[in-house]
């Protein structure tokens, strides 16, 4: 029987997942990516091109690049259906339809298009077909959207087993069914291009909406216009040396990729204080440069966040409750991850959210939760114990990465990809350890072997490393090139069967050690980081070091010294501070290289 996939058909990401091994997990495309751009591209000759291959045309070929088409599923000409840069079509009142090169498509014929790339992708991760899924929508859908929807996958090839809302697979992702009867949730989802609160309340294992509310246009995007519009004032432009052309006046291309860059700084600026943002000859032989600061794009969102406030406040209300009535709040969209929107939820519910989850992929996850249900794979599970101790390998630097967490239930199966760490390499060593140390060697070692691949420059080979805890406790690590499909399984000792002894001796030397292993992984981390820093500079130095003034040459010889220096004492946080003000230092000969490489 065809297994029942789990879908979070998104305004701007989609994924998909599947239950193996009684726990959702969610598939990866053949490059190893989760997130599925919900975007769809026409080229002039041959098949449309969705997710990722399509978003990359965003910004060549925009009018011929539909994205956000959620927006409009189920909707009808005249309900504020403007602001994209493809055309719109239909006499008012008629549901809206999408031109491109001449033809017209529903907003379900497009949805379909990014639910066929999600189908196939799930099917090459999982060796069969598959022909049934649960799709979630927002839970403020109306009757024709949620139509709407199941029509797009139906005509994906899909049999919609069961529309679910948003928020209730969201719950189901943050493990909230385990709650007591009658526990209220409020599930508060900003993403790209919708805002929307919901109040759940748990009865005996069911969700019950108790209160939606929302914006079907108010998310990221609009963060995203703010910023782009306080760039054609006219302080801006200056600053930015683009000040003889406006901004304002950019074709539908450049438009695009400054789009692009900005969402790249924003992304940076949820773990970073400033983003630089470099576009060579956007406007002819004009070039955009702009630092973006923290500081500078919550002033611009805040007015955008604030919105949501009137919005959860009247989903409070229509509810008949108050923060203090609640079990818990939860985040989903990615937005939710910038600081500034955590803490408008933390003063809106007097509370701190719950962020245990990825918000990107928490409905994902609850909606193969749905289908696992429904499949009864979720009944089925037998649940022996838990990883007493972490689970990884060794990466380049001799740090532990961990792929199953300790206190994980198995059975588990986890992975992650890894690509080259040095140019040429044609194999690489798989180390396998257990422990909760940062640094390798202070861990317990399983077992080690190795997986030949075709010798590649840095970064291009991908090797995805998989473990797999099977209900005996035994430990089976699996390695596959990506490229080739050539693989290797090893079955390790138990993972589980270890003394109560051993496990408090290594949880105990964790928390003796914590700060000084911390220390140390950051050392290691800012170190990989100058050992390829410190070789760029001087090469750039030596290609376009002439076009620099003496005061450049000077600053970059005084950040490699202080690079240096701080190498040499072998302390993490001024290595981390030396390296970034190095790499700020040398934007301009990034530029500038840039410039070069495009001129010829």
């Amino acid at each position: 029987m065809s297994p029942i996939v789990g879908i979070d058909l998104g305004t701007t990401n989609s994924l998909i997942g599947a239950m193996d091994a009684g726990f959702p997990i969610l598939l990866a495309d053949a490059d190893g990516e989760q997130l599925t751009p919900s975007v769809v591209h026409f080229p002039q000759n041959g098949e449309p091109l969705a997710g990722r291959a399509a978003a990359r045309m965003r910004a060549l070929d925009p009018a011929a690049t539909v994205y956000s088409v959620k927006r409009f599923i189920g909707r009808r000409v005249g309900e504020e259906t403007d602001g994209v840069s493809y055309a719109l079509a239909g006499e008012r009142g008629a549901p809206v339809r999408v031109r491109v090169r001449e033809r017209e498509f529903s907003p379900e014929e497009i949805s379909a298009l990014v639910l066929k790339k999600l189908r196939a992708d799930a099917e090459r991760a999982l060796g069969c077909e598959v022909t049934r899924a649960v799709i979630t929508v927002p839970a403020y859908f109306n009757d024709a959207q949620r139509q709407a929807t199941k029509a797009a996958g139906e005509l994906a090839g899909f049999t919609v087993e069961r529309i679910v809302n948003e928020p209730t697979a969201a719950a189901l992702a943050y493990g909230l069914d385990k709650l007591g009867d009658r526990s209220k949730i409020a599930v508060f989802d900003l993403g790209g291009g919708t805002f929307d609160i919901s109040i759940l309340e748990l009865n005996q294992g069911v969700f019950q909406v108790l209160a939606t509310n929302g914006n079907t246009r108010l998310g990221g995007d609009d963060i995203d216009a703010a910023v782009i519009s306080d760039f054609r004032l006219p302080h801006v432009a200056q600053a930015s040396r683009f000040a003889r052309l406006q901004i304002s006046d950019l074709s539908l291309e450049a438009d695009a990729r400054l789009h692009e860059a900005v969402i790249v700084a924003k992304h940076r600026l949820s773990f970073e204080d400033e983003a630089r943002i470099d576009l060579p000859f956007l406007a002819g032989a004009e070039s955009f440069t702009h630092t973006l600061t923290r500081t500078e794009l919550e002033r611009l969102a805040r007015p955008i966040v604030e919105k949501t406030r009137a919005h959860c406040l009247r989903a409070l209300q229509d509810a008949k409750l108050t923060p203090a009535d609640l079990d818990e709040v939860i985040l989903v969209g990615g937005q939710t991850r910038m600081p500034l929107v955590r803490e408008f939820v933390r003063a809106i519910f007097q509370r701190e959210p719950n962020i245990s989850q990825n918000p990107d992929e928490a409905v994902a996850l609850g909606a193969t939760i749905q289908a696992g249900i429904l499949s009864g794979a979720v009944q089925n599970v037998l649940l022996l114990d838990v990883t007493p101790l972490s689970l990884g390998i060794e990466t380049f630097g001799g740090l532990m990465n961990v792929i199953i967490p300790r206190n994980s239930t198995i059975p588990i199966k986890a992975g992650e990809m890894f690509t080259n760490a040095v140019a040429g390499q044609t194999a690489m060593k798989i180390t396998v350890l257990q422990g909760e140390r940062e640094l390798a060697k202070d861990n317990w070692r399983l077992g080690e072997f190795e997986l030949a691949f075709e010798r590649a420059p840095k970064g291009h080979a991908r090797v995805g490393v998989q473990f797999e805890i099977d209900a005996n406790g035994i430990l089976h690590v699996l390695a596959r090139d990506t490229k080739t499909g050539a693989q290797k399984t090893v079955a390790m000792t138990s993972a589980v069967d270890v003394s109560d002894e051993a496990v408090e001796k290594m949880l105990e030397e964790s928390l003796e050690h914590a700060f000084e292993d911390m220390s140390d992984r950051v050392f290691v981390e800012a170190k990989l980081k100058s050992d390829e820093l410190l070789p760029a500079v001087r090469q750039a130095l030596a290609q376009a070091g002439g076009e620099l003034s003496d005061d450049e040459r000077a600053l970059i010889a005084q950040r490699v010294t202080e690079v240096e220096t701080a190498l040499a004492t072998g302390a993490g946080q001024p290595l981390q501070r030396a390296n970034t003000a190095l790499d700020a230092a040398t934007q301009r000969l990034a530029t500038l290289l840039i410039e070069r490489a495009l001129r010829a």
